[in-house]
């Protein structure tokens, strides 16, 4: 009898793949590297909740194969099961996209810090979780606020209450251009400003300085104490902001005119 051809010999795989019941024949496929074989493991009835989730594990499945155990009836209801299918990087948008609504919240924010996730995929992750914040109870929202996204720290220190805030500040995926967009806001509440203008770090960036110098809340006292660091020709642009209060703008070009004084009495260098 002749050997089955490299085709058949695939096909009989696949077959086998299908319909194999035994736990130490269903683990023999899992690090299987053929498509047609592992779509047909994925089909496997006999497949549990373990297996969905092991085969998820492998970053490289095809998107086929992916598919496939998304419609495994025992991924349907499984909420780990459906965790991990909007986890993988190959999972259909057809398929992750209304997994999103039904995730916790703290699992959403796994899922948007999750490297191999799209990125696409993770702006969505975070605006559900921003769209959920009204019920969430104080205490996650300072949570989420120290351990977010800094997408989601820049939206969640814009609040009053101060603790948040604060917790806001201290999130390490936060940056300068998070917060340079936030002071841009004209409804920011005033704590806001003053605690980023007295944060040990924050109130460091020179930009950041700008940035508060040219707002109405940032406290009098933190714009002098900013000014002498500060080169004179950003301060007379900042002047021009309208949103500067008029005796503050006085304070800066006063010490402008002040600084460019002192200059010209400097002898030149000989």
């Amino acid at each position: 009898m002749a050997n089955p051809s490299p085709r058949e010999h695939l096909q009989q795989r696949a077959e086998h793949a299908a319909a194999a019941s035994s736990r130490a024949v269903v683990e023999s496929f899992f690090k299987e590297t053929s498509k047609e074989v592992l779509i047909a493991l994925a089909c496997n009835p006999h497949l549990e909740e373990r297996d969905l989730l092991r085969l998820l594990e492998r970053g490289d499945l095809p998107q086929e194969v992916v598919r496939e155990l998304a419609n495994h009836p025992k991924a349907q209801h499984n909420y780990t099961v459906q965790f991990a299918l909007a986890r993988h990087p190959k999972t259909p948008r057809l398929v992750s996209l209304p997994i999103l609504k039904f995730l916790y919240l703290f699992d959403l924010l796994r899922l948007a810090q999750t490297p191999a996730v799209p990125t696409d995929l993770k702006i969505v992750a975070e605006e559900t979780i921003l769209k959920k914040l009204d019920g969430v109870p104080r205490g996650e929202k300072i949570s989420l606020a120290r351990r977010g996204t800094g997408r989601l720290a820049a939206a969640l220190l814009v609040s009053a209450d101060p603790d948040l805030t604060r917790a806001a500040l201290e999130n390490p995926y936060l940056t300068e251009g998070h917060l340079l967009k936030v002071l841009t806001n004209e409804t920011l509440p005033p704590v806001v400003v003053g605690l980023l203008a007295e944060h040990e770090r924050w109130s460091l960036r020179y930009h950041l300085r700008l940035a508060l110098i040219r707002n109405p809340h940032t406290p009098l006292a933190r714009v002098l104490a900013f000014l002498p660091e500060m080169a004179v020709t950003d301060l007379r642009e900042v002047c021009l902001d309208h949103r500067m209060p008029g005796p503050v703008r006085k304070y800066v070009q006063a010490h402008c005119a002040a600084r460019l004084n002192q200059q010209s009495q400097i002898p030149p260098r000989r």
